[in-house]
């Protein structure tokens, strides 16, 4: 199979049913942001120094293709052959938040961007993640599970928050904290 079809020339694309539309369409910046985090969360895993959170990571992408697939379906009957997304996501990620926050400071300070290389692409990871859902937000066509899918993303960005303070603390890195006495006269 050619990688490239020369379909998409003219700022054009598919959807899974052949619909064509605008590469600028909100779904396809929908899709192509939750892909563009997905290609994050691949710079996460490579600098991961924990097994477990790179467990997780590893579903989190599977997770991001079933999303992409249902942002590129536009017919419940193509849609019907897929996995269904559910609340067992979201909850996947809230065990995976507490296991984690549980080896944490406190929070008492906004914290930057930062430290590892790990937790600096969980941070870029969590900021695109942002984007995917406010994509997802602003689709006003038809998307089955558009509630679902907010959630996880919206979900997704918390874990990658408390990922990126997590993988700092697993290579004895501290949280750099916002020094707002700057902004202060």
């Amino acid at each position: 199979m050619k990688i490239y079809t020369k379909s998409g020339d003219t700022g054009t694309t598919s959807l899974w049913s052949g619909k064509r539309l605008s590469k600028a369409h909100p779904r396809i910046e929908a899709y192509g942001s939750v892909d563009e985090l997905n290609s994050c969360l691949g710079l996460v895993l490579s600098h991961s120094p924990s097994e477990e959170s790179a467990a997780e990571i590893f579903e989190v992408q599977n997770h991001l293709f079933l999303i992409g697939s249902f942002l590129s379906c536009d017919q419940e009957d193509l849609a019907a052959s897929l996995t269904p997304i559910d609340e067992s996501m979201c909850e996947g990620l809230e065990k995976s938040i507490d296991r984690m926050q549980a080896e944490l400071d406190d929070l008492k300070n906004f914290i930057l961007p930062g430290g590892t290389k790990g937790a600096s692409f969980a941070h870029l990871a969590r900021c695109v993640c942002r984007r995917a859902e406010r994509h997802v937000v602003h689709c006003e066509d038809f998307i089955l599970y558009k509630q679902e899918i907010t959630q996880y993303l919206n979900r997704l960005s918390d874990y990658l928050f408390v990922l990126s303070r997590y993988l700092n603390k697993l290579e004895g890195k501290k949280d750099i904290l916002w020094d707002s006495s700057l902004f202060k006269k």
